[in-house]
């Protein structure tokens, strides 16, 4: 078990910058997801700590050592991409054993088969050793290279979306099974995915990256509820966030063209004497009412989208706002229908129009 930590981390491509100063301690034993779009350097960074990629500036420490200057195989570290990277006519024992047979190891071959069938029998493939990996399926592949990685027992994993290329159902499951693999080696691991779902249910924590800075770390319930700013807020969540301007008049905040109006209470003071808002408003956190509320705001459903036990509702609101609201199914809102929209205050997030920053 070892710690992983970047310090001023730089790199960039031609003229185009992909990691800006980057600073980030992960530790012994922990699980860290690395959530952002396509584009943040995500990829980057776990190819500079595996070492597939040099730095411009900074180091990387591995246990409290600079590795910065070190070959790959001399970091022990195990790199599992999105791609499987078998070797197609050889047997599953023996691709997951390669990195062990390698001449900077020279294990005995009883202590290869140990680890190998151990791995195996964690990943449910014992029974698929003598099969060729050429012969296996998408899902069989990806824990065949998952488990040449266990084997090695390494410093750290280094995980890039290894189960995006597969179905919904079996990323699911293969979720849970790396997560209790990580708990039960204890190896420290940085994770990285444009998957939120994958960030918020793996992560012991999260950062979440933009444009190659780490925009905000924590936990993932701090990342949900308590974004940095208006980005987070609205990457992070299914459904989305909704984000409304806002002018604060007379103590309320007023939404785009008098659609709503809505009290301020212990808000004040982080508000100071700001007069633009952005409210971020979680659609679980709003309900619709078919009972006439002149204290509400009013709207009409414009779309109903089943999600089974919830449904996702689209509400018009005057002005030329639209707010997506989470709801029981229960309730068999319709298309076309008037309702009263409530918000919970002690829920609601407010940023500074200007800068995007949480106002807390």
């Amino acid at each position: 078990m070892a710690s992983l930590e970047f310090r001023g981390v730089s790199k960039s491509f031609r003229e185009t910058p992909a990691l800006r100063g980057l600073d980030l301690s992960i530790r012994s034993d922990e699980f860290f997801v690395l959530l952002g779009p396509t584009g943040a350097g995500k990829t980057t960074l776990l190819r500079c700590a595996a070492g597939l990629e040099s730095l411009d500036e900074g180091e990387i420490r591995v246990g409290g050592n600079d590795i910065s200057g070190l070959s790959p195989s001399a970091r022990d570290m195990a790199f599992i991409s999105q791609q499987y990277s078998l070797y197609p006519r050889y047997t599953v024992f023996d691709n997951m054993a390669f990195p062990l047979r390698a001449p900077s190891r020279r294990l005995p071959e009883s202590e290869i088969r140990k680890r190998v069938t151990s791995a195996a029998e964690l990943l449910s493939i014992a029974h698929l050793l003598d099969r060729r990996s050429d012969h296996l399926a998408g899902g069989e592949m990806q824990r065949v290279a998952i488990g040449r990685a266990i084997v090695r027992s390494p410093k750290a994993y280094l995980m890039d979306e290894p189960v995006s290329s597969l179905d919904a159902k079996l990323r699911e499951k293969l979720r849970v099974e790396l997560k209790a693999l990580q708990r039960t080696a204890g190896i420290t691991t940085l994770y990285v995915t444009h998957d939120q779902v994958e960030a918020m249910s793996l992560g012991d924590s999260v950062g979440v990256m933009r444009n190659g800075k780490l925009e905000q770390l924590g936990s993932p319930r701090d990342i949900y509820d308590r974004p940095a700013n208006t980005f987070v807020a609205a990457f992070v969540g299914t459904p989305a966030i909704n984000l409304l301007p806002v002018d604060v008049e007379d103590g309320a905040l007023v939404g785009p063209g008098g659609a709503f109006r809505l009290q301020l209470n212990g808000d004040g003071a982080a508000i100071g004497d700001r007069r633009l808002l952005f409210l971020g408003l979680r659609p679980e956190d709003m309900a619709l009412s078919r009972q006439e509320d002149a204290s509400l705001p009013s709207g009409r459903i414009a779309l109903v989208e089943s999600l089974g036990m919830e449904d996702s509702v689209l509400v018009e609101m005057g002005g030329g706002v639209e707010m997506r609201a989470l709801c029981s199914a229960l309730h068999r809102f319709q298309p076309g229908e008037n309702v009263r929209v409530g918000v919970d205050s002690k829920r609601w997030k407010l940023f500074d129009a200007r800068t995007g920053k949480s106002l807390g």
